[in-house]
């Protein structure tokens, strides 16, 4: 199968904090594995050298990464291709993707990943647009580009249980019919991540519990709240680990969004937290991860799914989280809290429980390990034949 994976990156100058690379570069290698001839179109290149590359241009912003499209750029790259699948992980680009393969005049099936939903639910089932992406009032015409991105393709994949319930529920509301379109596939675990609680060092008597909290720090991602959890989790006990993934932004970015350099310089005044900075070094974050006690994850409302979750949890690190979204489908229901107290307490009770601590660390571990590469590459190409 000849597929051609359409890559838009939106931190170039950072690939280990893009969570689209990281996928397609682990996706990669595991769909050459099982037999696929994958060509790989984005502003750097993923996977390893026998996945085939073809350079796109950065989008610049993420509206224009949802509302341009170079068609001439396209049809160029799918008549070089010609490929039997083309994916597009851009789900709102799929329109002009099927615009190019009718002008290309090829049947390719037309794939989109969900990577991102533009949207969440509340609790009482309504609409809700994206904060991060309704600058100057866009939410509307990113979720209106969205249905339309689904009503494009050939098929629909989604991460997750409740993102497929959730783009089921966005897609019918707007009259869009998904019928069989949809799938579920997650996305790969990284094997360098991978360490089997038994073989972690015990914790030297005395000292505190490291929680790591691995995520972006935008506003969106419920940064606020975390903040005010971390003033009150810190002491004898734990202390935070907070990582820094962008390091100095382009001035493109933090002109649209600044909050995650507001918030970073929040938590580095807390007494007990630490700030720190993988550099982009996959060795690096393995080894802060390696380190830490468990992982608190985001306190984000419409949270489909979580790389950094599964990073933490493939290293043997019970996660603590809110009871939303996926986080609510996918932690184990005793790590689940509704509020600061209840987040706390637990943080509290990983350090200081150590058979509490054991029993869920070996849950988090075996919690991923339907997420290996070959596993989710074999799923994948099943989704998209």
């Amino acid at each position: 199968m000849r597929v051609l994976y359409l890559l838009n990156i939106s931190n170039p100058d950072r690939l280990a904090a893009d969570s689209g690379w990281i996928f397609a570069d682990l996706l990669a290698p595991a769909l050459a594995d099982a037999g696929a001839e994958v060509t790989v179109a984005a502003p750097a290149p993923a996977g390893d050298g026998r996945a085939g590359f073809q350079r796109t241009a950065v989008p610049g912003t993420k509206y224009r990464a949802r509302f341009t499209s170079d068609l001439d750029q396209l049809v160029a790259l799918i008549r070089e291709v010609r490929p039997e699948v083309v994916v597009a992980n851009q789900i709102e680009a799929a329109p002009a993707v099927r615009t190019a393969l009718l002008e290309a005049g090829s049947d390719a099936r037309l794939v989109g990943y969900c990577h991102y939903l533009p949207f969440s639910f509340t609790g009482d089932q309504q609409l809700r647009v994206d904060p991060s992406l309704d600058d100057a009032g866009l939410g509307q015409s990113v979720l209106l580009a969205f249905a339309a991105g689904l009503a494009a393709c050939d098929r629909v994949l989604t991460h997750s249980s409740t993102a497929a319930s959730w783009t089921s529920a966005a897609a019918s509301r707007m009259s869009v019919d998904l019928g069989e379109k949809l799938r579920i596939v997650p996305a790969p675990r990284d094997e360098r991540l991978v360490r089997d609680p038994a073989d972690a060092p015990p914790r030297e008597s005395g000292t505190a519990a490291v929680g790591v909290y691995n995520h972006r720090l935008y506003a969106h991602y419920g940064t606020a709240r975390f903040v005010d959890v971390a003033r009150q989790m810190t002491g004898p006990a734990v202390r935070l680990r907070v990582m820094d993934l962008f390091g100095d932004r382009r001035a493109g970015r933090t002109a649209l969004d600044s909050s995650p350099e507001r918030h970073r310089d929040e938590l580095a005044v807390l007494p007990g937290v630490e700030i720190v900075t993988d550099r982009g070094d996959r060795v690096r974050y393995r080894d802060l991860l390696a380190d830490a006690h468990f992982g608190i994850a985001p306190f984000r409302a419409g949270c489909p799914w979580s790389m950094s979750v599964i990073d933490c949890q493939g290293m043997g690190l019970p996660v603590i989280a809110p009871r939303l979204g996926w986080l609510a489908e996918h932690i184990d229901p005793e790590l689940l809290f509704d509020t600061d107290a209840e987040a706390v307490a637990l943080a509290r009770r990983l350090a200081e429980d150590a058979e509490f601590y054991a029993v869920h660390a070996k849950r988090a571990f075996a919690s991923t390990a339907d997420f290996t590469p070959a596993l989710v590459a074999a799923r994948y190409l099943e989704a998209i034949a």
